[in-house]
């Protein structure tokens, strides 16, 4: 596995080791002790999520303001263009924000850790994600932003007609948020 810095340096970009033949391919998707080893993180995750959506579903812009959760997300099917924004106050890149394309084709997989809003368009008929949590799921905690924000300004493809849930589309403004310290 292979670690790509993004413009925010607590947002990693992973690339595994895949190893194809003519039956098809096989790589580690995760193992603790490499993880470690790479990232010096020794995070626990405790929760796998699988999502599947369809072209232009958007999800997000989702944060817990209490039990943050850190996200090791890929997509095992299809393609999306994956978001992290830091909502870390007394961070030098607070507001700012990092995109990358997932898709079954790259595997690549994307860290979103603790004190950040995650979200995501699918770009392909239809997406599924896996991904990892370091912390359960607690609704009364979840927030969302307003994945079209001005002040955030996330450069979200423009191909795709973003298809978004009653929550999604009343998200807060970035101006409005809780975030943390």
């Amino acid at each position: 596995m292979r670690i790509v810095t993004t413009a925010i340096a607590d947002v990693l970009l992973l690339e595994p080791r895949v190893f194809p033949d003519r039956r098809g391919f096989f790589f580690e998707s995760f193992n603790r002790a490499r993880w470690e080893e790479l990232t010096g993180l020794q995070n626990d995750f405790v929760q796998d999520n699988h999502s599947r959506s369809c072209r232009g579903v958007l999800r997000g812009l989702h944060y817990q303001v209490q039990q943050p959760q850190g996200k090791l997300v890929r997509a095992v099917g299809g393609e999306i263009f994956d978001v992290a924004v830091d909502l870390r106050r007394s961070s030098p890149t607070f507001g700012q924000w990092v995109g990358a394309v997932l898709s079954d084709e790259n595997k690549r997989q994307l860290w979103v850790p603790e004190g950040f809003a995650h979200g995501f368009m699918v770009l392909s008929e239809t997406a599924d994600l896996l991904y990892k949590t370091t912390a359960y799921y607690a609704p009364q905690h979840e927030r969302t932003i307003r994945w079209d924000d001005p002040d955030l300004g996330i450069d979200w493809p423009r191909d795709v007609q973003p298809l978004l849930s009653e929550k999604d589309a009343a998200g807060t403004a970035f101006r409005d948020a809780e975030c943390y310290p």
